[in-house]
């Protein structure tokens, strides 16, 4: 009997000038399918020549594009949109397989992703200007919106479809080039949906990938031919990015890290704040930059919180994404897998009391680490300070919403805060006291539609222009004011 032979692992290309291309380097890393720690493809590690090539190209073709009539530019996004609907289970089912996640949230991530798709179709009314004439004797003044030229997006693990399509449609509809760099770890996924730009129409070198790690995103940081830089990473990638682009005198905006708080109020509905709560806190492996990393409970009711949270949990199914059935699936790699159980232990060695652990359950194959829930945890506590990213929920009680309040203001991060209560003015004091930028109220992920910006605070933002809504068109344009005088000629009126 002949022994079958194994199918070559594929390694994965950039898209440069409208080709897919190998990248020069020769160095690749593995990427592995979290629910059953298969090798899926391998992915390049790009290097200066391939970063110089693909910012050179998107620089030719961002001279042209930015004088692609408006209205056209719109109408290419209706395209894509067109293309992503038709295309998105296949969509889903490709995140599922190189993110791990449930095949519900990653159809959710596609309709999120399509949303901004649908803000930038409007294009035509979002990059008017403003006039006003006669703001002196006989002088006009008008205010014009300009592309940038290149701009890089640095996207994580996490969404590896919905991030990159909060950045690459507005870049584009503005008048840029745009390059991405998606994670390493999801590369596929990005590597798809630039086929579907192109397939829509985009023309060569307007949309571009180069696949790489941190060495590969600094190139691109540094490069002279880059104008703008937008990131979402973890607290310090996001500082350091930041750090580097401003330096370099570029444009950037650097979703960060966060540690964000669901309050729950004695009269609140605790099953309805339960099943909040479990699904902010489990869903995806609790690697969502919304997702409750801490109940803060008021003292009366938090035993009865607790025992609801840690019921749902306990029974809640672990396993690939694939099956609908499943709530908790898999973090994305063994080595994050580590760190979050490494985290539960320090909690516990700080004083944190353990209500359910997760570490061993799931299946024996695949990156899992159950629900986790550690009471009695202080504001100063390192767990309760540092972003985890994984499904492990703290709880902290304590007696009043004024105390609440300055567990949630207390953090360094600021990105999400949320409160359960039928009382409007406990609600109107927390969302105007809480210093977060996105606020829930009876609503356990606060994450805003496209039109809005996704406004992190504190340590979870770095720049002045948030990502999606009009922050976004602000980001990816410069405004240009002509103040004009025009003397009357005498010869006219003949």
């Amino acid at each position: 009997m002949q022994t079958p032979t194994p199918t070559p692992t594929p390694t994965l290309r950039n898209l440069i000038g409208g080709s897919w291309a190998p990248s020069s380097s020769g160095a690749t890393l593995d990427v592995w399918d979290p629910s059953t720690a298969e090798v899926l493809a391998a992915v390049p590690l790009s290097g200066p020549e391939d970063v110089d090539r693909a910012v050179a190209r998107a620089a030719e073709a961002a001279a042209r594009w930015r004088d692609e009539p408006v209205p056209r530019r719109a109408r290419l996004m209706f395209r894509l949109h067109t293309l992503i609907e038709r295309h998105a289970e296949e969509l889903a089912r490709l995140i599922v397989l190189e993110n791990g996640k449930g095949i519900e949230e990653a159809r959710g991530e596609i309709q999120r992703g399509l949303e901004v798709v649908e803000f930038a179709a409007g294009a035509p009314t979002l990059l008017m200007g403003e006039g006003l004439e006669q703001v002196a004797t006989g002088v006009d003044t008008d205010l014009y919106r300009h592309p940038l030229g290149v701009a890089v997006g640095i996207t994580p693990f996490n969404f590896p479809a919905m991030i990159p399509l909060w950045m690459a449609p507005l870049a584009i509809v503005c008048g840029n080039a745009f390059i991405l760099k998606p994670s390493q770890r999801t590369p596929q996924t990005a590597g798809r949906l630039a086929e579907l730009f192109l397939e829509a129409g985009t023309p060569d070198g307007v949309v571009s990938v180069v696949h790489g790690a941190g060495e590969t995103a600094e190139l691109l940081i540094e490069h002279p031919g880059v104008a703008a830089v937008s990131v979402v990473g973890s607290a310090a990638i996001a500082r350091r990015v930041y750090a580097m682009a401003a330096a370099a005198g570029k444009r950037v905006q650097a979703l960060a890290g966060a540690k964000n708080h669901i309050v729950v109020m004695p009269d609140a509905d605790l099953d309805l704040a339960a099943e909040a709560i479990l699904s902010s806190a489990f869903s995806n492996g609790g690697q969502r930059c919304l997702a409750a990393s801490v109940a803060v409970v008021i003292d009366e009711v938090a035993d009865a919180l607790v025992e609801r949270i840690a019921r749902l949990a306990g029974a809640a199914p672990i396993g690939s994404g694939l099956d609908p059935e499943n709530v908790v699936t898999p973090l994305t790699t063994e080595e994050h897998r580590g760190r979050v159980a490494a985290w539960i232990e320090t909690g516990l060695g700080e004083g944190a009391r353990m209500v359910l652990d997760g570490r061993g359950r799931g299946p024996s194959r695949g990156f899992f680490l159950g629900p986790t829930i550690l009471d009695d945890v202080q504001p100063e506590m390192s767990v309760a300070q540092e972003e985890i990213f994984g499904p492990v929920l703290l709880v902290h009680r304590v007696p009043t919403l004024e105390r609440a309040i300055a567990a949630v203001n207390g953090s360094r991060y600021g990105n999400a805060a949320a409160i359960f209560t039928p009382d409007g003015g406990a609600a109107r004091r927390f969302r105007r006291e809480a210093d977060a930028g996105m606020i829930g109220v009876n609503i356990g992920v606060p994450a805003p539609m496209a039109f809005f910006p996704f406004a992190g605070w504190k340590g979870s933002f770095f720049g002045d222009l948030h990502a999606t809504g009009k922050d976004a068109i602000n980001f990816y344009t410069e405004r240009k004011v002509i103040v004009s005088r025009w003397p009357d000629r005498p010869e006219a009126g003949r």
